[in-house]
C-alpha cells in the first residue's frame, strides 16, 4: 500500500510596510489573513473592525473610502502600517495556526521613519513582538485586535481601547 506524504506547507510572505519619513505612530498587525493576503490589502475581511476603530479614533470616515484614499488618510495623520511578521506558514488566517514566525526587521523603522515614537500592535499575537520594539526605544501599546475571531469585546469597548492611539 502506498503511503501518503503530506503536503509540505509553502512559506507565505507578507505586505509591504505602509510609511512615510513622518510619520509619529505606528499600527503593526500579527500577519495579513488569507483575504488581505489575496487582495494585497491590509485588513481586506469585510468583517475586520481595523478601518472602522481607525477611522473613529481619527474622525475620518475610512470605511466609506476606496483604499489607496484610506492609506492617504491615515498617512496624513501620521500613521503607518505594518506587520510584526514578514513570513510564516498558516493554513487559514487565525493567529493561533502560525508556525515557523519570521519577524519584519524592526530596526529598519530608526532609518526609514525618524520621527516614528509609538508601536500600537493590533492583538496579542501582534502584542507578544511588544517587548523587542520597547528595547529599541519605543513606546509601545498593545490594543484589542480587531480581527472577527475577536468578538469577546464589542466594537465600543474595542474602541474605548483603540482611543489611546492618539495620546
Amino acid at each position: 500500500m502506498p503511503s501518503i506524504i503530506p503536503p509540505v506547507p509553502v512559506p507565505l510572505s507578507g505586505l509591504a510596510p505602509i510609511l512615510h519619513p513622518e510619520i509619529n505612530t505606528i499600527v503593526l498587525g500579527s500577519f495579513p489573513g488569507a483575504a488581505s493576503l489575496q487582495a494585497q490589502r491590509y485588513y481586506a475581511h469585510p468583517r475586520n473592525q481595523f478601518w472602522a476603530l481607525l477611522g473613529a479614533v481619527l474622525g475620518e470616515a475610512l470605511t466609506d473610502l476606496p483604499y489607496e484614499a484610506r492609506l492617504e488618510r491615515m498617512l496624513s495623520h501620521r500613521i503607518g502600517l505594518w506587520d510584526a511578521l514578514a513570513a510564516c506558514e498558516r493554513e487559514g488566517s487565525l493567529d493561533a495556526a502560525i508556525r515557523r514566525p519570521q519577524a519584519n526587521d524592526h530596526l529598519l523603522l530608526k532609518d526609514l521613519c525618524p520621527q516614528l515614537r509609538r508601536v500600537c500592535f493590533n492583538g496579542k499575537a501582534a502584542g507578544r513582538y511588544a517587548p523587542v520594539y520597547a528595547d529599541a526605544g519605543y513606546d509601545v501599546l498593545v490594543l484589542p485586535s480587531s480581527s472577527p475571531a475577536n468578538a469577546q469585546l464589542s466594537f465600543a469597548a474595542k474602541l474605548a481601547l483603540w482611543h489611546a492611539i492618539n495620546r
